[in-house]
């Protein structure tokens, strides 16, 4: 790669290049690279993480993640490919929600529902970028200043996401915010995940996952919860032992019918606050595994089942059903409208904070 500019450290290095433009001002690209050979190509657009080169069994380098070619496509076409989302990640019932007596009235862009923050979201965003290596790791930190009912949303927000390669193979992500005025927030990562590589064609049916989930929280027909903490034991959403993603995905079974397959919020066990395992993906072609780690109250597991290859990404590749699965950690959907879920209000004097770890391996 021609870079712009050049850090490195002595077992990882960034650079940065040029990714074209977005109403007039930069997109930057900068590629992380730890000492390991793995590498992450992130946009200071929406926090996106465009690439993500990760070894097999034997070695060899390949892209987990699914992306667009250009920053038209991510302006246009993208399902929210490898982006921050916000303000607040998921959907809002009706775009509508009461903080402190007033209510607040969002864009219905998910038809009835509010949906990823609005028409304009975190992710069409150009964030402020600053790149650097911190005790050998490469690290890139984000900031983007949210002005007061921006989306519809109250107050100016600051929200801060740095990402790292840490030395073992794991791409880390921090997210931290600040307001002037109470609002509500939910910032999470929205990768798109094939760990048999983005280019080799194939579904995500046959990984395996396992989710340290013991509960989900059901939704009604446009994917607001109905407020129940549901046991997934018995059900097709029982992943507390690994199962191929495809194995009970056309299960007859209400909510699997009401997601079109797997599209929803599982209730992470543990303590909030504390980064503990949240799921296990493996792919026995490549001898991948993703472990994926978070200090998050629940996970959105969802299987592309909206990918229908009606537009060309990154490479030549055209996506289609369940080429990509996403686990984005998150508060649960709703929260604003859901008194028996974890609070998303942030106040002025608080601060918003939260970690998540996705960490590759390979197994024989």
């Amino acid at each position: 790669m021609v870079g712009l500019s050049l850090s490195s450290g002595a077992e990882s290095s960034i650079s940065k290049k040029a990714f074209g433009e977005l109403e007039g001002k930069p997109v930057t690209a900068y590629t992380l690279t730890n000492g390991q050979g793995m590498s992450a190509e992130i946009l200071d657009l929406g926090g996106i993480v465009r690439r993500l080169n990760v070894a097999d069994r034997e070695g060899k380098m390949d892209d987990v993640v699914l992306g667009c070619q250009d920053v038209a496509g991510y302006m246009t076409d993208s399902p929210y490919f490898g982006c921050i989302t916000g303000r607040y990640a998921n959907r809002i019932a009706k775009g509508k929600f009461t903080l402190e007596g007033k209510e607040y009235t969002l864009a219905t862009n998910n038809e009835p529902n509010h949906l990823h923050g609005g028409v304009v979201g975190f992710n069409k965003k150009i964030w402020e970028a600053k790149d650097a290596v911190v005790d050998g790791d490469p690290v890139l930190t984000l900031r983007y200043v949210s002005p007061d009912g921006e989306e519809g949303y109250p107050g100016a927000l600051t929200s801060v996401v740095t990402y790292s390669l840490t030395k073992d193979n794991g791409l880390k992500i921090h997210y931290k915010a600040t307001t002037d005025k109470a609002t509500v927030l939910n910032l999470t990562h929205h990768g798109y995940w094939n760990l048999a590589g983005h280019k080799s064609g194939k579904t995500i049916l046959d990984h395996s996952l396992q989710l340290h989930c013991d509960a989900f929280t059901p939704t009604d027909a446009t994917a607001i919860p109905l407020g129940e903490i549901r046991k997934v034991k018995g059900t097709p959403f029982d992943f507390t032992g690994p199962h191929k993603i495809g194995e009970r995905i056309g299960a007859e079974n209400e909510q699997i019918e009401f997601g079109k397959g797997y599209d929803h919020n599982f209730v992470i066990n543990g303590e909030a606050g504390e980064l503990r395992p949240v799921a296990r993906v493996t792919e026995s072609g490549s001898g991948r595994v993703m472990e994926l780690l978070s200090t998050d109250h629940g996970v959105q597991f969802y299987t592309g089942n909206f990918l229908d290859g009606s537009f060309e990404g990154k490479d030549g590749q055209v996506y289609q059903q369940r080429m990509g699965f996403c686990l984005e950690c998150q508060f649960h959907p709703d929260t604003p409208n859901q008194p028996s879920f974890p609070t998303a209000v942030l106040r002025p004097g608080e601060t918003y904070e939260k970690t998540t770890v996705y960490r590759f391996s390979t197994e024989s």
